[in-house]
């Protein structure tokens, strides 16, 4: 209608296979959420109209890890669900990418315990750590991004076979505002 009548009918295109796979790849990075706890809730913010992760191509949440692609580990993990994790992360297909979303998935955050994991890292190779305590969903946004461009410049074959992971911690891009009223301790009492 528009654009067919515009182009002339032998056209030849070219291109690398690799650059048309990449593009693929980047345009349809399928999330496997492993969410637990406040960092869940900002994944899903994220996901929601405001913020609008369609437009990265990662709007579609498989819950299925044979249908996905990026592991997005948001919150605190146990060290009972760590087999659970490790098993959901070996069932998913190559190539795939893992997300640190958060203090608690990075480094175990504020809870320093027997019970919860000090870092996935220990456990599954990640990709890229997202900080904050949660982090908001800009930050999980610049996190997708950056596996994107790592996506884009991703060889088919490595000489040994095995993809290293990326370990690149994204920093925060906005300003913590001050409060609007000063708190106040009252002695008197």
């Amino acid at each position: 209608m528009g654009i067919e009548t515009a182009l002339p009918t032998d056209m030849v295109l070219t291109t690398q296979l690799q650059k048309v796979l990449n593009w693929a790849r980047r345009s349809s990075v399928w999330p496997m959420p492993f969410a637990t706890a406040c960092c869940g809730i900002e994944l899903m913010a994220t996901a929601s109209s405001r913020f609008d992760l369609a437009r990265f191509g990662a709007e579609v949440m498989r819950f299925s890890p044979r249908q996905a692609d990026l592991m997005i580990v948001a919150g605190r993990v146990s060290i009972k669900m760590m087999p659970v994790l490790q098993r959901i992360y070996q069932q998913m297909a190559e190539p795939k990418w893992v997300l640190s979303m958060g203090a608690c998935a990075s480094t175990g955050g504020v809870f320093d315990t027997y019970a919860v994991v000090q870092g996935i890292d220990q456990f599954i190779p990640v990709d890229v750590y997202v900080p904050g305590c949660p982090p908001r969903p800009e930050t999980l946004m610049e996190g997708i991004m950056t596996i994107q461009q790592y996506i884009d410049q991703d060889r088919l074959v490595t000489k040994d076979g095995k993809r290293r992971p990326l370990q690149v911690a994204i920093e925060p891009t906005h300003a913590v505002a001050s409060q609007p009223v000063e708190l106040t301790v009252n002695a008197s009492r």
